[in-house]
């Protein structure tokens, strides 16, 4: 079967697009805002922009109130945040922190994630993510202020921290990492069955 987008409503693209562009990783992002408040966030719409410069790109989809949420509006306000990779471990706490709580609560505080300090940005640090990117702001991009639409973030990622287990001279041991990608729905996917095929 075949979708015209100019048919659908909004929550029918969202699940098409949603659903089928699958399992993607997962960015939990952590600020804090220009009152001390520490934020956590997760967010599936996320990737590299760059290498060379260095940039990580997430979207935020936008509310059906059109206000941002905390973590783009701390990064506006302070312009650092970090990046904090998801494993299966991490992944009922990650999923806690989703939920809608009031702007003055902490999201580590109602997960019970535990924190540590940043090295070069101000924000908390997620202590037993296995991989952290920490950040800077680069740029706010809107693609459209309708419910469900997107506003692109570029973050310059000043350092990177990793588990020492992880790293070895080819890089970051991707069997090791154990991150889970998201689903459409309420739908993730742990990498247990990982499968390597060198390129033609």
């Amino acid at each position: 079967m075949n979708f015209d987008i100019s048919e659908l409503g909004v929550q029918e693209k969202y699940r098409l697009l949603n659903g089928g562009v699958t399992p993607r990783p997962i960015a939990w992002i952590s600020t804090r805002s220009k009152d001390g408040i520490d934020n956590l966030a997760p967010y599936s719409f996320f990737t590299v922009a760059s290498c060379n410069p260095p940039v990580l790109i997430y979207t935020q989809v936008t509310q059906r109130s059109g206000i941002d949420k905390d973590t783009l509006q701390n990064l506006k306000e302070t312009g650092e945040c970090v990046v904090n990779i998801v494993n299966s471990h991490l992944l009922e706490k990650m999923n806690t922190t989703s939920a809608s709580i009031a702007i003055d609560k902490s999201e580590f505080d109602l997960a019970q994630v535990r924190q540590s300090n940043s090295c070069n940005v101000i924000p908390f640090s997620v202590a037993e993510s296995p991989i952290r990117y920490e950040c800077t702001l680069r740029e706010v991009i809107s693609v459209g202020d309708l419910p469900a639409g997107g506003t692109i973030v570029l973050l310059d990622v000043k350092s990177v921290y990793v588990r020492d287990d992880l790293y070895t001279d080819e890089g970051i041991n991707q069997e090791l990492i154990d991150s889970v990608g998201k689903m459409g729905g309420d739908g993730y996917s742990p990498t247990s069955h990982y499968v390597t095929l060198n390129r033609p």
